[in-house]
This record gives C-alpha cells, sequence and structure tokens, in this order.
C-alpha cells in the first residue's frame, strides 16, 4: 500500500541548501504502514520532492486518485482555520496547506512539510478573508509540527481544540485546503484505528519521516488538507490531517491534536532540543551531493553565502567551522550548530584542485 502525506513542496532530492537534511540515506520502515509525502506544485510542474500538498494540474494522487473534494465546510467548521501559501523560491514553486490558529494574535499550528522549503508564507483567515504574512516560529520535523506566526494579527478567533481522545468507531470529518483552492471543503469518516505508525517518503522513495500515535480514517482527505482540523462528532477538533492514501483502499492519518498541541506548546516556549528547531536554519546557500574528499557543491544560490564567497559548482566543501565534512550530512550537521548572521569559516577545492577557505556570514535559509 502507498500513502501520501499532504503539504508543501520541498527541495529536490539529493540537494541541501543550507542546514537541510541531506537526501540519499537509505528510508528505515518502521511497523505499520508506508506512506508518501508527495508534494504538488502549485500551477507550475507536478509533484516535488518534499513537503506540503502544492498543486499540478490534473494531479489526483490521494485517496486511490480521487479528486472530489465534499462538500464546503460549514461557518463553524471555519472557525480558527487558515489557509497556507509557501513560497518555494529557490524551487520557482508555491505550495498550499491548512492551519488552526492557536492564539489570538496571530499562532498558527500546522504540519512542517506544508512550510518545509519555504522562502514566504501567505496566510488568510477563511472566516474573513484577511491575509497576513506569516513567519516561522517553529518546527519539529520528527513530528511533522509547526508553528508559525502571523504579523500584525490580533483579535482572531481560535480553532476549537479538544481534549478527548478519538476513538474507534466514531465519525470524524475532515475539514482542509484540498486541491489548494483557497475555499475549505469537508469530508466525513469513521477512525478505523488509533496509535498508528507510518513512513513517509517523497513519490521516489527519499526523505523517509516515520510518524507514530496517529489516527487513522477512511476519510478521503487530499493535497492542501494537510495541516487542517479532523472534527470530531461534537465539533471539537480531535486531529491535524497529515498523510492519505495514495492507491487501494482509504485511509487517512492525523495527527492527535493533544500531542500537536503539546509540541507547538514547546515551540512557542523557546524550547529548543534535539527535535525541535526555532525559527529559520541558517544557510549556506548550495546545493551538494557525497563527493570524494568531502561535499560536492551541484549548485550555488545566486547572492547566497556561499556564491559571495566565491565558491562555484564543481567545487567540494571540505570543512565548516574547522570541521572536516566527508558527506552532506556531515554539512547539515556543522550549520544546524550555527544561526542566521554567524560568521563561519568555510574551505573547498575547485575543481582544480586550488584549495580556498573564507569566513563566510551565514543567512536566513527557507523553513524547514
Amino acid at each position: 500500500m502507498t500513502m501520501a502525506a499532504l503539504g508543501a513542496a520541498g527541495i529536490a532530492a539529493g540537494a541541501v541548501l543550507g542546514g537541510g537534511a541531506a537526501s540519499g540515506a537509505p528510508p528505515v520502515t518502521p511497523p505499520g504502514a508506508s506512506a508518501y509525502l508527495q508534494p504538488a506544485v502549485n500551477g507550475r510542474g507536478g509533484f516535488g520532492a518534499s513537503g506540503g500538498d502544492g498543486y499540478g494540474a490534473g494531479q489526483g494522487r490521494y485517496g486511490g486518485g480521487a479528486t472530489t473534494t465534499g462538500t464546503t465546510a460549514t461557518s463553524a467548521q471555519q472557525v480558527g482555520v487558515v489557509d497556507i501559501v509557501s513560497t518555494l523560491g529557490y524551487q520557482s514553486a508555491e505550495a498550499a496547506g491548512t492551519g488552526m490558529v492557536l492564539t489570538s494574535n496571530g499562532d498558527v499550528l500546522t504540519n512542517n512539510h506544508v512550510v518545509d522549503g519555504a522562502t514566504s508564507i501567505s496566510v488568510t483567515i477563511v472566516s474573513s478573508g484577511v491575509t497576513y504574512t506569516a513567519t516561522v516560529v517553529g518546527t519539529d520535523p520528527s513530528a511533522d509540527v509547526a508553528v508559525l506566526q502571523l504579523d500584525g494579527a490580533s483579535g482572531l478567533a481560535t480553532a476549537a481544540l479538544g481534549t478527548s481522545p478519538a476513538t474507534v468507531g466514531e465519525a470524524v470529518t475532515a475539514v482542509g485546503n484540498a486541491g489548494g483552492t483557497g475555499t475549505l471543503s469537508a469530508v466525513g469518516g469513521t477512525v478505523s484505528a488509533v496509535n498508528q505508525s507510518i513512513t513517509a517518503t517523497d513519490s521516489n522513495g527519499s526523505n523517509a519521516e516515520q510518524l507514530s500515535g496517529l489516527i487513522q480514517t477512511d476519510a478521503r482527505i487530499q493535497p492542501g488538507d494537510s495541516g487542517g482540523p479532523l472534527y470530531a462528532s461534537t465539533g471539537a477538533i480531535v486531529g491535524m490531517d497529515t498523510a492519505a492514501s495514495s492507491g487501494g483502499a482509504v485511509q487517512a492519518y492525523a495527527i492527535p491534536i493533544s500531542t500537536a498541541e503539546r509540541i507547538a506548546t514547546e515551540i512557542e516556549q523557546g524550547v529548543t532540543s534535539a527535535t525541535i528547531h526555532q525559527g529559520y536554519p541558517a544557510f549556506l546557500g548550495v546545493s551538494v551531493s557525497d563527493g570524494q574528499g568531502g561535499v560536492s557543491v551541484l549548485g550555488v544560490v545566486s547572492d547566497g553565502p556561499a556564491a559571495s564567497a566565491g565558491m562555484t559548482a564543481g567545487d567540494v566543501i571540505t570543512a565548516v567551522g574547522g570541521r572536516a565534512l566527508t558527506s552532506a550530512a556531515d554539512l547539515s550537521a556543522a550549520l544546524a550548530g550555527h544561526s542566521p548572521g554567524q560568521q563561519v569559516a568555510v574551505s573547498w577545492a575547485d575543481a582544480g584542485g586550488g584549495v580556498h577557505s573564507a569566513t563566510v556570514t551565514l543567512g536566513s535559509g527557507p523553513a524547514q
């Protein structure tokens, strides 16, 4: 069985921009279902390599290829729910998703893969039509949770987060920006299992992401629904829509709202840990792969820190901050220990064998 998570398109496979995770590591499959984290790009060419729910024309990869968007969400179901559009500047793409308002001053809960790779984020309050620019407060990629802050927001209605867990057999309704249309739709279903584990990957099997403790339902959620509410029949939100099947029987997955809310609270409190990251990552501005004697540079972002230092495609990065590099993962780890605006020594060799070094001021990378 293949599955598909819902959110915003990510960085192409094999690329590391800034401190992003290196691709190419073999996925580890835990017990349970398998899933695809399959973004589709808004009008710009179909599915990307990682991230959330963009949309390419004609894509219907979720729920066995279904393209139905259900019924329009009721006014009650729209309260505290937002549409999210992530601009993926380094991929020349956009992606659509959903979120839930946590605080009246504009903290918003969504899936991490909805904003993964975003260079700018626009959020619209569905009930009012007001649009805000959003910034990333923090993320927990391992749990697929992110918190955004809407710039200048106040007096917002918040989502009706529940306190009781979902139970097998209960009726639920998934609400979200299915199809990236900007109109919230609602699809009904039943909880078929709880405490489920899946492995979510890109459609090509890369960027494996293990998620556990999930609610399983037969509600036919689609790309764009990611980050949206899963309502119980009481009207309380019991989960956050996260993944859905792309073939065979319909199976969709949601993160229990208690789990998502707990992680969101830690993010809002400024917690930094092995899994929770605050703000935006340090950014070197290169796409890379494993190479001989270091990390091979596949491309350099124009006007980025690496380009300003004189680095070009074909170079091999050998050290960052005095730390020798042997793989793309080493580069990710080295940059993860720094913040935007910090200076770091970078050493590299060019295609002709020349050796270079420079002190680079790290930029602020795309969300991850």
